[in-house]
């Protein structure tokens, strides 16, 4: 009798571990599933087209009129902008802008987790994320002789993120769901400095050469302990959306625009590194307090395109463009280096852009990006307002 009592005893306790393993897997899934979120929405997800012509005078196409004239109309001076992060004629431009991005995760299946204390956790699901954000952002830009140009952009972020579970473990549970907001705040500041290398000239396309560095002025994501909702308590969600990524990077980069009669054709190619960094805290546990570092993955990004000037008003472009980033790691203070399972991510997304003269010297630019793969948000559409002064 005691020996059964005692197995019966053994067994429950047993089942007891399995489960509270299961329970702090899926609160670190989510967190991890919530900093991939974070990282594709701001990773700047559009390669735009260069710089296209004026309306062309009698017998002269876009591609005769380009090389002609070094000074083209304001409708479509924004686009080369947008492709090479450098713009010409004038001093100094404002941008403002308006982003809204739609994130949709469904169905993701993690094969393993490595907790922080280098446990392996097993096959668990990883429930449904819904993520809506708003960013507004302004950009001042000063040009120096036509060949260097000064930039900062300051972005402020509104999230709205959805989660839903069916329960740890994949069970049968009911699904439940639950929902977290985070009022506009600063997310992270960015400057550049772009070079225009080489004009275009015969077979030589209009070069830019490009270097940015990002800060982790906004929120970032580590230490935000994981809690159960109170509307459901089978759904477990951050106690705070973040707005950054938390580390320094540094993104150097190269755009290229072509002009082949009557078309613009452009291309871009640019290396993000990020910076390891070290946190007071990155459980998200509540009651624990665990000091490490974590160190994002890298990742590159390519896009190329083609555009057309319609009228001296109006232009138009259609873009690819891919992102390919590597896995993090984390490392608790004594411990060793531990790879996030699905912290990679591999992003497609085709793009579709206008650009339109309100004034000689105010341009409006509409752009709807899709995406293509899992990890890319489901679309982003933006409304962006340079003023050249």
């Amino acid at each position: 009798m005691q020996t059964a009592k005692a197995n019966e005893v053994e067994a429950l306790q047993r089942e007891l571990l399995e489960l509270r393993q299961q329970y702090d897997a899926q609160r670190k899934a989510l967190m991890v599933l919530e900093q991939r979120v974070r990282e594709v929405e701001a990773r700047p997800a559009v390669a735009q087209p260069g710089r296209l012509a004026r309306s062309a005078g009698p017998g002269q196409g876009y591609g005769e009129q380009l090389r002609e004239d070094s000074s083209p109309a304001r409708s479509v001076e924004n686009i080369y902008d947008e492709a090479s992060g450098f713009f010409g004629d004038g001093k100094f431009s404002l941008e403002t802008g308006l982003t809204y991005s739609r994130y949709d995760t469904r169905q993701l299946v993690l094969n393993g987790f490595l907790a922080l204390d280098a446990i392996f956790l097993g096959n668990i699901n990883v429930d449904q994320i819904g993520s809506d954000s708003f960013t507004f952002d302004v950009t001042g830009r000063y040009n120096l002789g036509n060949r260097w140009q000064f930039d900062i952009n300051a972005p402020f972020v509104y999230r709205s993120t959805t989660y839903e579970s069916a329960g740890a473990g994949g069970s049968t549970q009911a699904v439940s769901s639950a929902k977290v907001t985070r009022d506009p705040a600063l997310g992270d500041v960015s400057v550049g400095v772009a070079y225009k290398l080489f004009d275009e000239k015969g077979s030589v396309p209009d070069t830019v050469l490009s270097l940015r560095v990002k800060a982790p002025t906004g929120e970032h994501p580590y230490g935000v302990k994981l809690i159960q909702a109170t509307e459901n308590d089978n759904v477990f969600i951050p106690e705070e959306l973040p707005t950054g990524n938390g580390v320094w990077s540094i993104t150097p980069g190269i755009s290229v625009v072509k002009t082949v009669d009557p078309a613009v054709l452009f291309g871009s190619l640019s290396y993000t590194y990020n910076m390891e960094e070290s946190f007071d805290d990155i459980s998200s546990t509540i009651g624990q307090t665990v000091p490490g570092k974590v160190k994002l993955g890298n990742w590159f990004q390519y896009g190329m395109g083609v555009a057309f000037a319609l009228n001296e008003r109006t232009s138009m472009s259609f873009s690819y463009s891919h992102l390919v980033s590597q896995k993090s790691r984390i490392r608790p203070d004594g411990g060793d280096w531990q790879t996030v399972s699905s912290s990679d991510a591999n992003a497609a997304y085709f793009n579709i852009g206008m650009t339109y003269a309100l004034t000689d010297k105010l341009t409006m630019v509409p752009n709807l990006s899709i995406g293509l793969t899992p990890d890319a948000p489901d679309f982003s559409f933006s409304l962006k307002f340079p003023y050249y002064f």
